[in-house]
C-alpha cells in the first residue's frame, strides 16, 4: 500500500509540474495585456492623420505607443493593396492573422512535453525493469515471511507425530541458544528433511519449529523456482538465501522440494537443473555462525537426487508418518478443542474407527462434523461424526439421485456379496456398515474397518482381499446370471493386488521371490523380462484371482439364503451395520463356512 501511494505522488507531481509549465508558457505580458487593439481600418486612418508617427511590424502584426505612453496593435493584410478598394468605401475591416501550421509541429515537441514523455519513461520503464543485478523482477523469490515471535504455532498443535518431534528438538534449542553449541564445536545439521504421506503435518510441523524457537521464517514451493527462463530459479534461490542469511537465526522452508530436487540426468530440464546446483552450492556453503537451517518437504523422497540427500546437506531425514489410533485420538482431540462438542463423544472409539486417515483428513472430519453441527443447531456428537467420517471416506450423499428398483436391488446384493464374504472369511477386516446410498461415483458402499493398525499384510490376509472384492461380481452372476459394470473397480484393485503379490512381494510359488518393477513405478528400474516369464508371471496372476473367484463363489452358493435375507433388509432400510449382519446371520443358523483348501483344492 505505501508503494502505492509513492507511485501516485510522483505521477501527481510530474502532472503538476505540468500544468505551471503551460501556465508559464501561455500567462500573457504585463505590456501586451494593457495594449488596445485596433481594426485595419483605424489603422489606416490614425496613420493617415499622422497619429503613428512609427510602430513595430512582426508576423503581420504592427505594435506602437503614442505620445501619452499608450499601447496599440493592429493585425496587418499579407498583400494590403487588395484591400484597398473596400477601405476607399468606408468598410470597416478586422484583420485575423493566419495561423501558422509550423506553430503546431512546434506545440508537440514543446519544452514541457520533453520534459513530461522524459519523466513517463524514467519513472514507469525504469520501475519496472530495473537495471543490471537487478534485472528481471521475477528474479527475485516471492517467498512468505512469518515473524516467529508472532507466530501461534507450537509442538503441541502438532499431534500424532511425537518422534518426528523429538527428532526436531535440537533445532529448536540451537536455534534458541546457537552459541552453546557453536562454542562446544558441535555442528547442527544444516538441513532437515521431512518426508511423508499427504497430510500427515510436515507443513505445520515446520511452522511449529519456527514458533517454538521464535526465530523469522521463510516459506516458499518448490514450484516457485522453476521458470521458463534459465537462470531466473538459480537467482530466486541466491536471492532467497540473502534474505535468510540477514535475518538469521532463520528458518528457510522449501514445500514440495521434489518440484526443483529431482534427480539429474539426460534430456532433464535444464532450468531446473541449474537450480537445484544453485540450492546445493548454497547448503553446501553455509558455515555454523550462519545460523540458517533449511527444513524442506515432500511426498517422493525416492524422486530426489542423491547430492541432495547427502551428510552436509539434509543431512536429517525425517519420517513423518501417518498417525496411529493414539496419534489419530491426540489429533482429534486438538481440533476439537476448538468446536462445540458434546460431552458423550468417545474420541478412543472413532479413532480406531479411522485408520489410514492423515492429520489434514482428521481435521477436515471434525470440521465437516461441526458444518453439519452448525446445520442442525446443535453440539458436535458421535452421529455429526460418524456422519462427516462418511463423508470424507466416500463422498458427499447423492439422495436426490434417482435410481430404479431394479437397479437398487442389483446394488443391494452387490455390496451384500462383498459384505459375506469378509463376514464368513477369518482374519478379514471388520464389516462396519453396508449401503446403497449413492456417494460419490460410487452406487453403494462396503466398509471394512481393521481392528488394529496393519503395517504389514500377510499373502492369506491379502488373498482373503482379494476374496471379499470379487464377492459383489459373484452375487450378480448367481442372482440374476448376468454381469454388470457395477464390479469394474473391484476387478481393477483385485488385479492390482494380485499382480503386486506375484511381481513385488514374491507370493506366488511359480515365481518366487523375484521383482519384476512396473516401468511406470518409481525407484528400482525395470529388468528385462522375457516372453516367457511375461507369460509365467501373467499365468500366476490369473492362478490367483480363479483361487479368489472359486472361494467366493462356494461361500456364497452355500449361504444363498442369508445372501436373500440380508438383500431385503438393506433394501428396506437402505443402511445396515456390521451389527445388523450378525443378528441376521445367527437367526439364520444355516451357515457354510469354508477353508481356504477346500476351495483351492
Amino acid at each position: 500500500m505505501n508503494q502505492f501511494y509513492k507511485k501516485m505522488a510522483i505521477w501527481f507531481a510530474i502532472c503538476l509540474i505540468f500544468v505551471l509549465i503551460q501556465f508559464q508558457y501561455q500567462q500573457p505580458d504585463n505590456d501586451i495585456s494593457n495594449t488596445t487593439k485596433l481594426s485595419y481600418t483605424k489603422f489606416k486612418e490614425n496613420l493617415d492623420k499622422g497619429l503613428i508617427p512609427n510602430f513595430t511590424l512582426e508576423q503581420n502584426q504592427a505594435t506602437w505607443t503614442d505620445a501619452k505612453g499608450k499601447h496599440f496593435m493592429a493585425n496587418l493584410p499579407s498583400n494590403p493593396s487588395t484591400i484597398d478598394t473596400y477601405l476607399a468605401k468606408g468598410v470597416d475591416i478586422e484583420i485575423i492573422p493566419n495561423i501558422d501550421e509550423r506553430s503546431i509541429f512546434q506545440q508537440l515537441f514543446s519544452f514541457e512535453l520533453v520534459i513530461l514523455m522524459f519523466c513517463i519513461w524514467y519513472f514507469f520503464i525504469r520501475g519496472r525493469w530495473p537495471k543490471n543485478d537487478k534485472a528481471m523482477a521475477f528474479g527475485k523469490s516471492e517467498g512468505l515471511v512469518v515473524d516467529g515471535t508472532k507466530s501461534d504455532v507450537r509442538f503441541k498443535d502438532v499431534a500424532g507425530i511425537d518422534e518426528a518431534k523429538e527428532e526436531l528438538v535440537e533445532i529448536v534449542n540451537f536455534l534458541k541458544n546457537p552459541t552453546k553449541f557453536i562454542e562446544a564445536g558441535a555442528r547442527i545439521p544444516t538441513g532437515v528433511l521431512l518426508y511423508g504421506d499427504p497430510g500427515t503435518g510436515k507443513t505445520l510441523l515446520a511452522k511449529a519449529i519456527a514458533g517454538e524457537a521464535g526465530v523469522t521464517f521463510f516459506s516458499m514451493s518448490g514450484s516457485s523456482f522453476v521458470e521458463m527462463y534459465a537462470g531466473v530459479g538459480a537467482s530466486r534461490v541466491r536471492d532467497l538465501f540473502i534474505k535468510g542469511k540477514k535475518k538469521a537465526p532463520c528458518i528457510i522452508f522449501i514445500d514440495e522440494i521434489d518440484a526443483v530436487g529431482k534427480h539429474r540426468g539426460a534430456g532433464g530440464n535444464d532450468e531446473r537443473e541449474q537450480t537445484l546446483n544453485q540450492l546445493l552450492v548454497e547448503m553446501d556453503g553455509f558455515q555454523i555462525s550462519d545460523k540458517v537451517i533449511v527444513v524442506a518437504a515432500t511426498n517422493r523422497i525416492d524422486t530426489l537426487d542423491s547430492a541432495l540427500l547427502r551428510p552436509g546437506r539434509f543431512d536429517r531425514q525425517v519420517l513423518v508418518p501417518l498417525p496411529d489410533v493414539v496419534g489419530r485420538e491426540h489429533i482429534l482431540k486438538v481440533h476439537a478443542g476448538k468446536v462445540n462438542v458434546a460431552e458423550n463423544v468417545n474420541w478412543q472409539v472413532l479413532a480406531k474407527g479411522t485408520p489410514g486417515f492423515s492429520g489434514a483428513e482428521l481435521a477436515n472430519m471434525v470440521n465437516e462434523a461441526t458444518l453439519i453441527a452448525v446445520k442442525n443447531d446443535t453440539k458436535v456428537g458421535i452421529k455429526e461424526l460418524e456422519l462427516a467420517k462418511d463423508k470424507v471416506m466416500m463422498g458427499a450423499e447423492r439422495r436426490s439421485m434417482i435410481i430404479s428398483d431394479k437397479d437398487k436391488e442389483v446394488t443391494a446384493y452387490h455390496e451384500i456379496g462383498h459384505a459375506l464374504v469378509a463376514v464368513m472369511t477369518p482374519g478379514t477386516d471388520k464389516v462396519t456398515k453396508v449401503s446403497i446410498i449413492p456417494r460419490g461415483k460410487s452406487m453403494g458402499q462396503t466398509m471394512q474397518v481393521p481392528e488394529t493398525d496393519k503395517y504389514s499384510h500377510t499373502c492369506t490376509y491379502l488373498f482373503d482381499k482379494i476374496c471379499v472384492l470379487m464377492g459383489g461380481r459373484i452375487a450378480e452372476e448367481l442372482i440374476y446370471n448376468e454381469l454388470s459394470t457395477g464390479c469394474a473397480n473391484d476387478i481393477e484393485r483385485a488385479s492390482e493386488i494380485a499382480r503386486r503379490m506375484v511381481c513385488e512381494w514374491g507370493m506366488h510359488e511359480d515365481i518366487g521371490p523375484i521383482v519384476f518393477k512396473n516401468p511406470e513405478q518409481p525407484g528400482l528400474s525395470s529388468p528385462t523380462i522375457s516372453e516367457k516369464t511375461a507369460e509365467a508371471i501373467d499365468a500366476a496372476v490369473q492362478d490367483i484371482i480363479d483361487r479368489a473367484y472359486k472361494y467366493s463363489t462356494e461361500i456364497l452358493v452355500g449361504n444363498i439364503s442369508l445372501l436373500n435375507k440380508l438383500t431385503l433388509e438393506l433394501l428396506e432400510k437402505e443402511t445396515i451395520s456390521g451389527k445388523d449382519i450378525k443378528r441376521l446371520m445367527n437367526r439364520d443358523g444355516h451357515l457354510h463356512f469354508l477353508r481356504h483348501s477346500e476351495a483351492t483344492d
